[in-house]
């Protein structure tokens, strides 16, 4: 553990901002990366998920580019502010100190960034250290219950789960047989009177309905176009085929890119693994949740919303096929912020304002310290975030000047030197090594 009394004489070129010697000209460039990187991340997203969620004309022509800028402007902010606070601490103090390079420049950086963003979307961060695909199950179990019961959850999640799992398993509330039996015939009746088209879609629909055209569906059940069976399939059809199309979407800006160069490569929008892999986690998800829910509905011939626990967790198995620590961790942190304001609604926790925003801004000054100090402790998809973010600057930071704190900070770098100009220097530069 590094001593927070000790202190290293380097000036910020020597040991953060190493490829140039001015602050402004690193901040200038560190900005500039950083908003090319957030719109490349936040235009897709905020893009698909307009269109996931059915928005009106209106929302594409007035609301989405204000709302993907100012997504934007957080994330910048936050790799801007962070080299603007890690200059100016140098500035005061004199010296580097083993929190200041990373904690202590992060720590306002963040705050200060986090405050750009909108306030729905600033959820609580926490340190990864539980298991992943049984997190998943956990949360999912939790969300599909809070789903299933009477104002559990409320706009965009709600609208989300709606969307993934279907109008079907919307909150029943134990419905008992009778009465799901008596709104089962009515809407079959209904059905039948209405006429088809003739489309691919119907095709696929009948050819399904076909397959599972014997199959049994029990009377508490809401699906009341489909048997079981095909309720289930049908829903990994449909998911499965919305993951596949979000993962050749997102990948459609890196493909046209080498549309010119290597016309080939356009072949692997398509074929490409993590297209099917999500489209798999997806289905499986959906399709696992409602045979489940079926299953219970037929076993206790009670349609409970408890059944949504069970049902949650079988099906955050499907997590195997997309282990993905950002969805892990992104729900499982928006469960805790939704339970903490039921908690609040309840009179049973106490309400911290602004709570979110210091949560989010320590947890990030401590991945910060880890980015600078022990690379090695950080998972490597934070870090390949890190380098993305900052088109790599992160990792020429001069960290074997660092070491002298006792982290092991060049532990990932070995041999790494960088060039710097003696002009601008405090503490004699060491030689870059030489490679053949």
């Amino acid at each position: 553990m590094a001593a927070l009394s000790k202190s290293i004489p380097h000036n910020c070129y020597e040991i953060g901002h190493t490829w140039h010697p001015s602050c402004r000209v690193s901040f200038l460039q560190v900005t500039w990366g950083a908003l090319e990187e957030s719109l490349k991340i936040y235009a897709p997203l905020y893009l698909i998920a307009a269109i996931l969620r059915k928005r009106k004309l209106d929302y594409y022509l007035y609301k989405l580019l204000p709302e993907i800028l100012q997504s934007a402007s957080f994330l910048t902010a936050n790799g801007a502010l962070y080299i603007t606070f890690f200059c100016t601490l140098r500035k005061i103090l004199g010296k580097f100190y083993s929190w200041t390079p990373g904690f202590g420049a992060a720590l306002p950086a963040s705050y200060m960034a986090i405050l750009i963003e909108r306030k729905s979307r600033r959820g609580l961060l926490t340190i990864y250290m539980a298991n992943l695909v049984l997190l998943f199950c956990i949360t999912a179990a939790m969300y599909m219950f809070f789903f299933r019961c009477k104002d559990g959850l409320k706009g965009f999640t709600f609208s989300a789960l709606r969307f993934i799992v279907g109008k079907e398993e919307i909150p029943t509330h134990s419905y008992s047989p009778e009465a799901a039996y008596a709104k089962v015939e009515q809407k079959r009746e209904k059905h039948e009177e209405k006429p088809r088209r003739m489309h691919i879609i119907s095709l696929v629909r009948k050819l399904v309905n076909l397959i599972c055209k014997h199959g049994p569906r029990h009377r508490c059940c809401k699906h009341y176009e489909d048997n079981c069976i095909s309720y289930c399939i049908k829903g990994f059809i449909r998911m499965f085929s919305v993951g596949y199309l979000i993962q050749c979407c997102l990948r459609i800006p890196s493909a046209f890119r080498h549309l010119f160069t290597k016309p080939s490569r356009l072949l692997s929008l398509f074929y490409n693994k993590e297209n099917f892999q999500l489209g798999a986690f997806l289905g499986s998800f959906v399709s696992i949740y409602k045979g489940t829910s079926c299953f219970l509905r037929w076993i206790r011939n009670l349609d409970d919303e408890l059944h949504a626990i069970i049902a949650g967790f079988l099906a955050g198995i499907s997590m195997m096929f997309y282990k993905s620590t950002t969805i892990s961790m992104y729900l499982a942190s928006k469960l805790v912020e939704t339970m903490y304001f039921k908690g609040i609604e309840a009179g049973k926790v106490p309400y911290f304002p602004h709570a979110d925003t210091i949560i989010y801004s320590i947890s990030t000054a401590i991945c910060f310290q880890a980015a600078v100090m022990e690379v090695q402790t950080l998972r490597p998809s934070y870090w390949k975030f890190l380098l993305r973010l900052t088109k790599g600057r992160f990792a020429v930071m001069n960290r074997k000047a660092l070491d002298v704190f006792g982290t092991g900070a060049s532990k990932h770098f070995q041999g790494f030197v960088p060039r710097l100009d003696p002009r601008y220097t405090v503490v004699k530069p060491e030689l870059p090594i030489e490679f053949s």
